[in-house]
């Protein structure tokens, strides 16, 4: 592999929202980029395609097909395909590339990960994504972790990440995401059930009031907007994000009650966006209500007792 890792070929598996923006801005460096994903077969191809071609991004024809040409690998899906992905890209990684795993998994899983891509000769890294990517694109802060998290960290800097390393141990990196999720992810879900139930009863006002009285570094108005529209835009990957933060707690030997009932809630909305009670996914007004008010009389509307 070159040296420089501006003169590599960065292969992204996973052409999703994070992928997107990731591709965007190592193109804007005049960076080579291929991508895979599994809804390039699908009914969702189309988007994916145009997005591609007016970029200049390569299309890959499978995992195997995109490893065997990526100097960098980086692991961009669902918390549930963390390890099938690594699984899929171990037998064509070229010796000596870097497989980056951005997934939100447990450190278990990250673990059964490495061991897949190191043992066929790559050199995997741990990465913990530590806050939401779009506001920061690919200056996302990001903690490395694992044997090559150190020597992988200046070069993916060249390339314009924000990335510092956590730990040579593998999972140290993964346990401070999973960690802050239970806190994150959960407060989103407690501000949809808290301010949904206090708008039934006509008590929202009185709610809020108090928050600001306890808590008066958070304006609740925005940022119950904010929840409920990252929630119900992304409540499916967050579920499973939130599964994978129960698995973190419960590998220590504590039951997950909180992150179980975040993960449910979280899917729960997911289900209702499916179902297309906030509008159709393809609007330009899906999850966009400056009111988190006109998103829970929705759900409210859906869950009402009949009279």
């Amino acid at each position: 592999m070159p040296s420089d890792p501006l003169q590599w070929r960065v292969g992204l598996v996973g052409y999703g929202e994070v992928g997107r923006i990731l591709a965007e801005d190592l193109r804007a460096k005049g960076v080579a980029v291929s991508a895979f994903d599994l809804k390039l077969a699908g009914e969702q191809a189309a988007p994916l395609r145009e997005h591609a071609a007016a970029h200049g991004v390569a299309l890959a024809g499978s995992h195997a097909a995109l490893a065997r040409e990526a100097g960098l690998i980086v692991s961009a899906v669902t918390a549930s395909q963390a390890v099938p992905v690594a699984q899929a890209c171990a037998p064509a990684v070229r010796p000596g590339a870097f497989f980056l795993d951005f997934n939100s998994a447990s450190p278990g899983a990250k673990q059964r990960a490495a061991a897949l891509i190191d043992a066929a000769g790559g050199r995997y890294v741990e990465g913990a994504v530590m806050t939401s990517i779009p506001p920061y694109r690919i200056r996302v802060p990001l903690l490395l972790g694992g044997a090559s998290a150190a020597v992988l960290e200046p070069l993916v800097r060249l390339l314009g990440f924000d990335a510092k390393v956590a730990s040579e141990r593998l999972g140290v990196a993964s346990a401070t995401k999973m960690c802050r999720s239970v806190m994150i992810k959960g407060l989103e879900a407690m501000v949809i059930e808290s301010f949904t139930a206090a708008r039934a009863y006509g008590v929202e006002d009185a709610v809020i009031a108090s928050l600001y009285e306890t808590f008066p570094g958070i304006d609740w108005e925005k940022q119950g907007a904010y929840f409920f529209q990252r929630v119900v835009e992304h409540g499916r990957r967050r579920s499973e994000e939130v599964r994978e933060v129960a698995q973190t707690v419960r590998e220590i030997g504590l039951e997950p009650w909180s992150a179980g009932g975040t993960a449910e809630r979280q899917a729960w909305v997911a289900d209702l966006a499916d179902a297309g009670l906030f509008g159709a996914r393809d609007s330009k007004e899906f999850a966009r209500s400056p009111d988190w008010r006109t998103e829970a009389d929705r759900i409210l509307a859906r869950v009402k007792p009949k009279a």
